[in-house]
């Protein structure tokens, strides 16, 4: 792949950086454009763009440290002084950590605004029932096909026990690898502009499937979180009965720290706010975490034969997350004017489409590369969370992608089918952090042991690697812990 030092026009510069572009006199060639809504257009054939790729990918990143006017009077309101976010769920976090429950309760009174107690923090039996009743026989029909195909995909992946045996000295060596599932997890589910029952069944059912015994959900005390039929239906009808009336960071420090009437947890999963994503970054070493999540992000890779309607709607589908990210990036050049369009006609229809085209001015970006390898090389650096292989030959491209989260193979799979019903959790790494690390997956609720067997032959077989590697370390009571058990009885 050319990769050059990105030029860009002095009024884009400012414009994405806050700064004057210094050479301004003298405008460089232009290698990037904006459609008429200011979606980002990138020719990579003009010399590449290294430096805007790691500037869309740092955009979506999570960030502790920036703050906006508005969170600026806020943070004073709420703490007598203006606070970052990282500062906010830090105080949060120390408070919950020392105070316990009261100070739960005291941040869901002042950051949510109700009013909750010890007792009725907690969804009883009654409202679960009565949760159930309320939403539709149809509803619960999708809630079991979901179930059962999300299980179906957690069961095939889930880990077998390891087992190798070995003679040495006449006698035998055993190793084993053993799996059991952890005791308690905890799971964070959204409530604040809509209500997600598809993140219930997307974490909780590959911990159900791993054999994990208690899994406490928390969600915020709103219509769309605590307080939601559909939600606490979904909850219900796959045998979760513990969930707690509490979001964001507050809720966060509970499950990490355990506080009365929430035990701790081992585990923290879920996707959510900003302040969720810090707080779960600030209690890693206390629990584990499955990630650190950022917007939602889609790269659609396409050839000659993808359509842009299609194309059009996976960006938008993941752009309405706002914020969200959808990056297209192909090497047939009449494609970027196609989607161009269709991005223009669809956003127009949408109930959400004008918080669909901020996201995609902020975050999107039509890239046009030179060659199908380069096109792979750019979706490698980005790293995406969902990838679209929008191709005639979609196993082509495959093979030559190593960092996803979830790849979505040919026209006719939109990420929404990943989204909802194919079986992989939608919980995916994001901003960038495919590079490394991996989707939810029931595995992820697993604990790995060796276990290792000798007897008195095979030790006195392996014993003189152990005194000199010992020797060579200057750990002596290694080896004497060798020797004392071959000595003549």
């Amino acid at each position: 792949m050319r990769i050059h030092t990105v030029q860009s026009s002095p009024d884009l510069l400012e414009r994405k950086t806050g700064r004057a572009n210094p050479d301004s006199a003298a405008p460089p060639k232009k290698l990037m454009t904006v459609t008429p809504f200011n979606i980002t257009f990138i020719d990579c054939r003009q010399g590449g763009a290294e430096d805007l790729f790691r500037e869309l990918r740092n955009k979506l990143s999570p960030r502790g440290d920036v703050v906006s006017e508005a969170g600026r009077q806020r943070t004073i309101e709420l703490f007598g002084e203006a606070l970052s976010p990282l500062d906010v769920v830090q105080r949060i976090c120390e408070d919950v950590r020392t105070t316990g429950v009261d100070a739960v309760l005291d941040y869901t009174a002042r950051l949510d605004g109700k009013q909750l107690t010890p007792e009725t923090i907690r969804v009883q039996p009654e409202e679960f029932e009565a949760a159930t009743d309320a939403v539709s026989s149809g509803f619960l029909q999708t809630v079991r096909q979901i179930r059962d195909n999300v299980a179906e995909f957690q069961s095939a992946v889930l880990p077998a026990d390891a087992v190798v045996t070995r003679s040495v000295n006449d006698g035998t060596v055993e190793l084993r690898q053993r799996h059991l599932p952890m005791k308690r997890v905890g799971i964070c589910v959204p409530g604040g502009a809509a209500a997600y029952p598809s993140t219930v069944l997307m974490t909780a059912v590959p911990a159900i499937t791993a054999g994990v015994p208690e899994i406490a959900v928390v969600v915020p005390p709103t219509e769309f979180g605590g307080y939601n039929n559909d939600m606490l239906a979904t909850c219900h009808e796959i045998g979760i009965t513990e969930v707690y009336r509490v979001g964001g960071a507050q809720a966060v420090a509970a499950l990490a720290y355990g506080v009365d009437r929430i035990t701790r947890v081992d585990k923290i999963v879920g996707p959510g706010n900003l302040f969720v994503a810090l707080a779960k970054q600030h209690v890693f070493g206390d629990v584990d975490i499955d990630s650190i999540a950022g917007p939602s992000e889609v790269i659609v890779l396409a050839d000659a034969s993808a359509k842009a309607e299609f194309i059009a709607a996976d960006l938008i589908s993941q752009a309405e997350h706002s914020p969200g990210s959808g990056v297209l990036i192909t090497w047939h050049e009449p494609l970027i004017a196609e989607v161009r369009g269709a991005l223009d006609r669809q956003l127009a229809e949408l109930q959400r489409g004008d918080l669909a085209r901020q996201s995609l001015v902020d975050y999107g970006a039509l890239i046009l590369a030179g060659d199908e390898s380069e096109a792979a090389e750019l979706t490698d650096m980005l790293a995406p969370e969902h990838l679209h292989i929008s191709m005639a030959d979609p196993e082509s491209m495959l093979s030559r992608i190593q960092n996803a989260g979830a790849i979505f193979m040919g026209h006719y799979t939109p990420v929404a089918i990943g989204d909802y019903v194919a079986g992989p959790s939608h919980v995916l790494p994001t901003g960038g952090t495919a590079r490394f690390a991996n989707g939810l997956a029931s595995t992820d609720f697993m604990k790995r042991s060796s276990v290792i067997c000798y007897d008195r032959q095979s030790l006195a077989g392996d014993a003189d690697v152990v005194r000199l590697m010992a020797e060579k370390e200057g750990l002596t009571a290694h080896s004497a812990s060798v020797d004392v058990r071959l000595r003549d009885s």
